[in-house]
């Protein structure tokens, strides 16, 4: 449902913000890769329905070598590309989609939300995964736009060049070069200079994006992408930059936990949808919560108290003696234990519609997992590709160590130069610069209401605290959980929002 009209531990919280999977072994620090030949592009002829209209596609899995900063070949990308037939390259929009981690490939929205055929995911959460069919995708939005899946170096088939450490990526900042040298080589090299180009990331990618975008801005020849499509953002880094007394968190994380109790039917929703229940959630976070936050418990008399536990009990189905005793807030991992509790269950994190036993793997990993084993089959069958290398589901960092310089000796992931607790993670200021200097420029953002890992409310206070104008901005809630795409509605709307942002509305 579309709400707003058009007009990170850090480390390990972002990583968990990737989908749950079973664990691989870590590249080699190099790759073993040289420059030299490229292996031949996998190119194949299709034909499907996208929104009512017949298109005829081919489907194109190449190699791009792409530099770095510093102008040195660094990263051999193989990325899948879907590009109409007969159609005006100049006009022609083109959007590059990743997925998060950091870092993981693009599978997850290749092969559940946006490509020609996805993984039919039935509305029964319970249903087995290994009867999960591929299926055409009526709703991708082929017969607007091109679409490009990127998969960072080290992950699916992309690689590090000989001689380049793995680590040199382990920056935002070298991790959206990354992207950028892409789009800018692959658009050369595809006659695709003048077409219209769109970002599309999720989960961390949504840090990756607005840089990417701004350094694309910043080249000797710029190129000014025409929008962005946040999909799960963390670019205000407010879910996963937290600290114990920050008081914004749990005010804007109320909707999504309210949201989820009404779904399990934990509260007395009576007529209310869900998202009249989370516009209720939203009213009270934005008053007497967050005025009774700032204030603190310690100012605060019984009474006041008793009413503030007693609404948030009536939101989201968790006593009001465990909000009085915890300072009147709930971190959302700790909801999802306590939902449930009484039952021994606990709820999935990135979708927390689903249940699980709380000894158990995550509830909601199924998905994610059969998106991996499609992929697999399709990628031989259907793209009919042959290749040498392990197609890599998931980069881990090495280590944690090591996250606040550049060099990165430890393996872990850098955020910023010389981060420290007093850093500024201005992504967002990425964004509007881009902003400024393309009038065309949209900013899309996408959130699955029962997502516990990026919440529609840090989307709505990424908006609201921006300064981007309201006119460029389109917000749109999906009833699924952090790739709400998993739920066929959601599904539909998605792709609709993408589509209206290659058609520029």
């Amino acid at each position: 449902m579309t709400r707003v009209p058009f007009g990170p531990g850090i480390l390990a919280a972002l990583l968990l913000a990737a989908p749950a999977l079973p664990a691989q072994t870590t590249a080699p620090t190099t790759a073993s890769t040289p420059v030299g030949k490229l292996q031949p592009p996998a190119i194949t002829r299709h034909v499907g329905v996208f929104n009512g209209t017949r298109v005829a596609y081919t489907a194109t899995v190449d190699e791009t070598i792409v530099p770095n900063a510093a102008g040195r070949p660094s990263a051999r990308i193989v990325a899948v590309a879907y590009t109409a037939d007969g159609t005006n390259a100049a006009t022609r929009p083109v959007i590059f989609v990743s997925n998060g981690g950091p870092i993981v490939p693009s599978i997850y929205l290749h092969m559940m939300g946006l490509g020609p055929r996805v993984l039919s995911i039935p509305d029964d959460l319970k249903a087995d995964t290994s009867q999960f069919k591929l299926v055409d995708n009526p709703h991708a939005v082929l017969d607007v736009a091109d679409l490009v899946f990127f998969d960072p170096a080290s992950t699916g088939w992309s690689r590090v060049l000989d001689g380049v450490k793995v680590e040199e990526y382990y920056t935002t900042d070298a991790d959206a070069q990354q992207l950028a040298a892409f789009v800018d080589r692959w658009t050369r090299e595809n006659g695709r200079t003048a077409s219209p180009k769109y970002l599309l990331g999720e989960s961390y990618a949504t840090i990756r994006v607005p840089e990417a975008a701004r350094q694309l801005a910043r080249l000797p020849e710029p190129i000014l992408v025409d929008g962005v499509f946040l999909m799960g953002q963390a670019a205000n880094q407010l879910e996963v930059n937290t600290r114990p007394y920050n008081i914004i968190s749990p005010a804007v994380g109320l909707p999504s936990i309210a949201a989820t109790a009404w779904y399990h039917n934990k509260v007395n929703r009576g007529s209310l949808t869900v998202f009249q229940w989370m516009d209720s959630a939203r009213a009270f976070s934005a008053t007497e919560y967050i005025n009774a936050l700032f204030k603190g418990t310690a100012a605060l008399d019984d009474a006041t108290k008793n009413r503030i536990a007693g609404r948030l009990q009536s939101l989201t189905g968790i006593p009001a003696s465990y909000y009085l005793a915890n300072n009147l807030r709930i971190t959302r991992p700790t909801f999802q234990q306590e939902l449930f509790k009484a039952e021994a269950m606990k709820l999935g994190s990135d979708d927390a519609r689903y249940i699980g036993p709380v000894r158990g793997p995550e509830p909601d990993a199924g998905p994610a997992s059969a998106a991996a084993t499609a992929f697999a089959a399709y990628a031989r069958d259907v793209l009919k590709v042959t290749r040498p290398e392990e197609f890599r589901t998931r980069q881990l960092p090495a280590s944690t160590a090591g996250q606040g310089g550049r060099g990165n000796a430890g393996g872990g992931w850098a955020y910023a130069p010389g981060a420290s607790p007093f850093n500024d993670f201005a992504y967002t200021s990425s964004v509007t610069e881009v902003l400024v200097k393309n009038p065309r420029f949209r900013v899309y953002v996408g959130s699955g209401i029962y997502d516990m890992k990026t919440t529609s409310g840090a989307a709505d206070y990424l908006v609201a605290q921006s300064g981007w104008p309201k006119h460029r901005v389109r917000v749109s809630y999906y009833e699924g959980g952090h790739m709400a795409y998993t739920n066929p509605a959601a599904l539909k709307q998605f792709n609709a929002d993408v589509r209206a942002m290659a058609q520029g509305k």
